[in-house]
């Protein structure tokens, strides 16, 4: 028997499978992807599921989230007639009623036709003092890169002879009407090494380029810099500041105070001696609001010590004269078994969503008398909290609300009040919820560590053995929390099926310290993890052979293939049913080279390093193949865009074809178009989604008919 030729360190032999511009390239994904569509579309099951998630995503009660700006309230909708989309409003006072007018500002569809380009919005920054005024990030494909373009929404069009920026990687934000903050990376000369922009530029309405400011040029080593400007409430009423951030990498950073000057003054950044694992999270009453991701121990100018723990939120006085820190104030500080998970500035409070044992609980601050003060707030505990937005000059917040088996609905409350909360809209159920139940459940890693993972499921199954989902993520510092099931309810647990979310190391469940627990050589507890998960899975007696399947995507794409293969070779575990791979991280030696990889070195360290390329080689799955002959691995869908410039399609091409000539079996989807964040057209959501269902009911022995 000849033993297939695998790809080592030394030897790649689907190096070709990167390089998107080559026919033979585009061919094999077409191939390998049509091979996929006629096994998993043609199923039955896939145009009713594909039809029924469709028809939800349509649905003219689902919740239009968006954005509040005066009497106004923003959102960004797609339909059939309009698959691109449109940026609409209504009146505030409307949205409540659930009947209210929308006026259309945008027709992407109707841009995409004039244009001859299908673009898709990335995003709209409106100048907040004048909001009918925006900046339209416009993406060609779907990708991170876009232009950025001025648009009018009162005129309902581009401003004649306004802001306008070629495709890349920018961050541009408003400093006035008249000047934005500009960090180009259109061109090479101005990128970093991880494609994101390494100048910050002053950039007033009617300059040349040539002629605008550059306040700060980096090397081309760090990750990225951005700029913005802090409009707040001060001790005299309204205030503002400029700050710029240098990430040095994911976890470092370096900040900058940008003082105020006119139009022919030029001016000096002024570094801010914060500690480089801090986050500044908002400015207010003359205070920057500041979380760390570790210990710091400051002295303010006038001798005062500070000792402050590892995830605490710190407000500290910044004197706009002259860019100096003063005094600080201890906000909050997290016990072991909590992490903040967002700081959000109103006009007299402070808000912190905080993660207590991964459900989310609100806690809130007024500024009385010189300092930040305690007060109520009507935020409802246990599921998952978010802002969806806080309006100019206002304490009121609009926030939504959901959890495993609660609809998310969305509610407007004022901070540091008395009154309750008020509805405004809320999602149709997809699920009875008094037929399911959940459970947090713990197991205990190779090291001794307690992970936690939710367990949802139908309360007729009561821990019997079942088809089971299983999704990870554990990276970045990104947690997994309990979010409603919209989708999932109705298409996997309603046909008999378990549904498992682990909270591994890596993520931010617990903070910091739980997520640099898995970075770079101790990555593979990440693994371990979802190892014990699965074996306290098979402990309970809730599986059978071939019950479990894994999904992750992006990092996690990279956990659930280095757990298949490491699961393979567990004698004391059950063999695996399916594993869903998706947009995913897995050639660990050559990622610093492929979309934007550069910028996650502090995440897995840096191949080009001999001592950490021998680790990153024993933790790298497309590395790590084994024939079919020595471990029989389960099926495995691997899905990625084409325009992905994030993580590159290359990731999953060449681990389909190792697979493949390693007599494993691998399905491969590759969209033409989407970016890492996936297709953004309903009805290519809504069959992404079906393909997934189907290839996991047909690998786990669920009923076809189910």
């Amino acid at each position: 028997m000849n033993t297939p030729a695998l790809p080592t360190p030394s030897h790649d032999p689907y190096l070709w499978l990167e390089n998107n511009a080559d026919p033979a390239v585009q061919q094999w994904a077409a191939s390998a992807t049509a091979k996929t569509q006629l096994q998993l579309e043609t199923d039955p099951a896939f145009a009713a599921i594909s039809a029924a998630v469709l028809q939800t995503r349509r649905d003219q009660r689902q919740i239009p989230y968006g954005n509040v700006h005066g009497e106004y309230l923003y959102h960004f909708a797609q339909s059939a007639a309009q698959p691109l989309g449109i940026y609409r409003r209504c009146r505030v006072a409307d949205y409540g009623q659930g009947h209210c007018e929308w006026q259309t500002l945008l027709d992407l569809d109707t841009l995409a036709a004039a244009e001859g380009v299908a673009w898709q919005l990335a995003g709209v920054a409106h100048y907040v003092l004048q909001p009918e005024r925006c900046l339209l990030s416009l993406s060609p494909g779907g990708g991170d890169a876009c232009v950025v373009r001025e648009y009018d929404l009162g005129a309902r069009a581009f401003v004649a002879d306004g802001f306008a920026f070629p495709l890349g990687k920018s961050q541009i934000s408003w400093r006035d009407l008249d000047s934005l903050w500009v960090c180009p990376a259109w061109d090479e000369d101005q990128q970093t090494t991880a494609g994101y922009s390494r100048e910050l530029v002053l950039y007033r309405r009617g300059q040349s380029w040539a002629d605008s400011t550059s306040m700060l040029v980096l090397p081309e080593q760090v990750l990225q810099v951005g700029a913005w400007r802090f409009l707040a409430q001060g001790e005299r009423g309204a205030a503002q500041i400029d700050l710029a951030e240098v990430a040095l990498d994911l976890h470092r950073r370096s900040y900058f105070w940008l003082p105020e000057c006119a139009c022919d003054e030029e001016i000096e950044p002024v570094h801010l001696p914060l500690p480089p694992k801090a986050i500044v999270e908002a400015y207010s009453h003359g205070d920057l609001i500041v979380r760390l991701e570790a210990a710091w121990a400051y002295t303010d100018p006038a001798g005062q010590g500070y000792e402050f723990v590892a995830g605490s939120v710190v407000a500290v006085e910044l004197d706009t004269q002259q860019g100096i820190l003063g005094r600080a104030q201890l906000i909050f500080a997290p016990s072991p078994q909590q992490a903040v998970q967002m700081v959000v500035g109103s006009w007299q409070c402070l808000l912190l969503i905080v993660l207590d044992q991964v459900r989310c609980v609100a806690h809130s601050w007024r500024h009385a008398q010189g300092e930040w003060q305690a007060c109520p707030n009507p935020l409802p505990t246990g599921g998952v909290l978010e802002i969806m937005c806080q309006p100019w000059q206002t304490d009121t917040i609009y926030y939504s609300y959901n959890d495993f088996l609660t609809p998310a609905a969305v509610y407007a409350c004022e901070l540091g009040a008395a009154s309750p909360a008020q509805c405004l809209r809320q999602q149709p159920a997809e699920l009875n919820p008094a037929d399911y139940q959940v459970q947090q459940c713990w197991a205990t890693s190779a090291d001794g560590t307690r992970v936690p993972y939710f367990v949802v499921e139908a309360a007729a199954l009561a821990g019997q053995p079942a088809p089971t989902l299983l999704y990870a993520y554990g990276g970045f510092a990104v947690p997994q929390l309990p979010y409603y099931l919209d989708h999932l309810g109705p298409h996997w647990l309603a046909p008999g099926g378990r549904y498992v979310v682990a909270n591994v190391r890596g993520g931010g469940e617990f903070g910091a310290r739980w997520h640099q627990a898995a970075l770079r050589e101790q990555r593979q507890c990440s693994v371990d993890d979802l190892l014990a998960i699965m074996a306290d899975l098979q402990a309970k007696g809730w599986l059978q052979a071939q019950q479990l399947a894994l999904q992750g995507g992006s990092h996690g794409g990279w956990l659930v293939a280095r757990t298949m293969q490491q699961a393979a070779q567990r004698a004391d575990l059950l063999p695996l049913g399916a594993v869903v791979c998706e947009m995913p991280v897995l050639d660990l030696l050559r990622y610093p080279e492929l979309g934007a990889g550069a910028s996650w070195l502090a995440e897995y360290g840096n191949p080009a390093k001999p001592e950490q390329a021998g680790w990153l080689a024993a933790l790298s799955p497309y590395h790590c193949i084994q024939p079919a002959s020595a471990h029989r691995y389960p099926p495995i869908l691997l899905t990625t865009a084409s325009d992905d410039d994030r993580v590159h399609p290359g990731h999953a091409r060449k681990m389909a074809a190792a697979l493949a000539s390693a007599g494993q079996p691998v399905l491969f989807w590759e969209s033409p178009q989407g970016g890492h964040g996936g297709r953004s057209g309903q009805q290519a959501v809504a069959a992404d989604f079906a393909r997934v269902m189907v290839f996991l009911r047909k690998q786990l022995g669920m009923s076809a008919a189910a």
